[in-house]
């Protein structure tokens, strides 16, 4: 039998390495997935339940393998929905290379049916390199360049393949003018800055007396070079939140998350530091970092176009965060002075007794911190934890306690909802032998999440550790923004854009053969858990949480203050359960500590 271009196309994914390709079939790409059907699973076609869902899961393939993340639809409208997924890994630098059909070549320009022009639509998502092939001997060359291309520059690529050349019999390119010939094989250089510039970065942070380091997804493999230099500077660490795994928690002077989702002393530690060195972060809220002119600043990336954007930096390293630090480390000097440490460490053993007062509040019916401050000491070693957007990312950022050798990630410069529980399948595969839990709110449930537990009960019998839990904090409101809307523009809750359906998340899980727990008394969040890491088939874990409990930014400004004021004076539909709630939460730290009795 002749080989198709559709066979060349899988060989040569094989070649470079790809195992695992997510999506979802269709006519438009049905040569292609007959080419899988006969390679015999040499590459594993994991069928989701929506193509977003295939782009989330290459997105998170690519964070949690370190590799290509591969997706792959049909044309037309298989095609536009991966597009909120890739745009997750565009923003987040993960590379990504998107597989889709299209309408015979004959046909286009026709208006066919699900002709759209598709090259156009992803030109900006995956800018760095998309294609349409119009040849057998022209495939060779598209393959090897997007996926190079995406792995050199952390980006996302694309290729459009029209139906009817798919089952072309695939030839390769002549020995002619106007042919190329393509190789196979990438590997990433090693990036250093000059000699001269590591030794005015080593004066500047010599020269302050109050260092500060905020680490990100770029340090997530320099953890021992992050540790080191930090020790020698006497300096506190903050993490922005997809640096969450770059550094264990029980480092006294880690201060953990920064933001709006943040901790007090990070941002104390901002507020109050001299001197700044950012490594791996792209981390958007200028307002978070210290005011101009407070501090000297120097900044690792392996990007240019990230260095000295949210901070005017006296000295900006483009380099490997890992690699730049060891070079780095040598011309650092050992501070002697420790009082900066120590307060820094005072701010972080004060934030901890308050961070537990705060979960042990009594709510109505469950405290949503109570729910992660539950689970973080019973996570198992190697965990890995994923985490939706909404008012329960607050909860992971600051109540979940990141331990060596743990891996967890959320969609960061996209923030986009539905991505937790993609984001937890692609990591089981990935890893099917560690423990993977994602933390997802309703209204991300209910908007796609749901559907993938489908995905879920299909595949997990293959896992070598059933163990994948999803908690849903169900508390019946889009919470996340109902809080921006009292506290960013002054507006009581909108209840019709706000109030959500109360779904029994947990019996649809046991619709489909997966366990279903349900919990709606906060003495039973504890043992709860235990129940579901103990479980011997994946575990849909629902908490009934109260939406009234608010997630305290680490500093309240102002105006912030003006507006919350002016939300209750309008009269909000939940004003006495906020009012009752907040006073719970501001007077977290002087109330009574202690674990509610069974």
């Amino acid at each position: 039998m002749a080989t198709t271009v559709g066979d060349f196309l899988v060989e040569r994914l094989y070649q470079w390495g790809v195992r695992r390709i997510y999506g979802y079939p269709g006519d438009g790409i049905n040569g292609v997935f007959g080419a899988l059907s006969r390679a015999q699973e040499k590459i594993r076609f994991i069928q989701v339940r929506h193509e977003e869902m295939a782009a989330f899961m290459a997105s998170a393939e690519a964070k949690f393998g370190g590799g290509l993340g591969v997706c792959i639809a049909t044309s037309g409208p298989g095609a536009s929905h991966l597009i909120t997924g890739l745009y997750d890994a565009r923003l987040d630098h993960m590379p990504v290379l998107a597989i889709t059909g299209q309408q015979a070549r004959t046909a286009m320009g026709g208006h066919y049916q699900q002709e759209v022009d598709l090259v156009s639509m992803f030109k900006d998502v995956a800018g760095a390199f998309v294609q349409q092939a119009g040849a057998p001997e022209q495939v060779r060359h598209l393959v090897d360049r997007a996926i190079r291309i995406a792995l050199g520059e952390r980006r996302v690529t694309a290729i459009v393949l029209p139906n009817d050349l798919q089952e072309m019999e695939y030839s390769e390119p002549s020995h002619a003018h106007g042919t190329l010939h393509s190789g196979i094989g990438y590997s990433r250089p090693r990036k250093l800055p000059y000699d001269e510039d590591l030794r005015r970065a080593a004066e500047v942070l010599n020269a302050g007396s109050k260092v500060a380091i905020l680490v990100g997804a770029g340090a997530l493999q320099a953890t021992d070079e992050v540790i080191q230099v930090a020790e020698k500077l006497g300096a506190g660490v903050a993490k922005a939140l997809l640096g969450k795994a770059a550094l264990p928690d029980d480092l006294p002077w880690v201060t953990g998350s920064i933001g709006l989702l943040g901790t007090e002393p990070s941002y104390k530690l901002m507020t109050e530091c001299d001197t700044l060195l950012m490594i791996g972060s792209g981390f958007p809220y200028s307002e978070f970092l210290p005011e101009e002119g407070q501090a000297r600043g120097v900044q690792i990336d392996l990007k240019a176009d990230m260095l000295s954007l949210r901070y005017p930096m006296e000295v900006n390293l483009e380099g490997d965060a890992a690699e730049t630090l060891r070079a780095l480390l040598p011309l650092l000097q050992e501070k002697e002075d420790r009082r900066w440490r120590a307060d820094i460490e005072g701010w972080r053993g004060d934030w901890e007794k308050k961070l537990e007062s705060r979960a042990l509040v009594s709510a109505t019916p469950i405290n949503p911190q109570r729910v992660a401050f539950e689970l973080s000491p019973r996570l198992p070693e190697r965990a890995i934890v994923t985490c939706d957007s909404g008012s329960c990312a607050n909860w992971f950022a600051r109540d979940l306690k990141i331990r060596r050798g743990m891996m967890c990630s959320l969609s960061g410069g996209l923030a986009s909802m539905g991505a937790g529980v993609p984001y937890a399948i692609a990591a089981k595969f990935a890893y099917p032998d560690r423990t993977v839990v994602a933390m997802v709110g309703d209204g991300a449930m209910q908007m796609n999440n749901m559907a993938e537990l489908i995905t879920v009960a299909k595949y997990w019998r293959e896992w070598q550790d059933p163990r994948w839990i999803c908690c849903v904090f169900n508390n019946e409101d889009l919470n996340q923004v109902t809080w921006e809307q009292r506290v960013m523009e002054g507006d009581p809750k909108f209840e019709a854009s706000q109030n959500i359906p109360n779904v029994p998340y947990h019996r649809f899980a046991e619709s489909i053969g997966l366990k279903g727990l349900y919990v709606d008394r906060e003495d039973a969040v504890a043992a709860a858990w235990e129940e579901a890491l103990a479980a011997d088939r994946p575990v849909l874990l629902e908490f009934k949480t109260d939406p009234n409990v608010p997630p305290l930014p680490p500093h309240i400004t102002f105006e912030q203050a003006r507006k919350f004021a002016s939300t209750l004076l309008k009269g909000d539909p939940n004003q006495a359960g906020i009012i009752a709630q907040t006073a719970k939460q501001m007077l977290g730290s002087v109330l009574p500590k202690g674990r509610d009795k069974p």
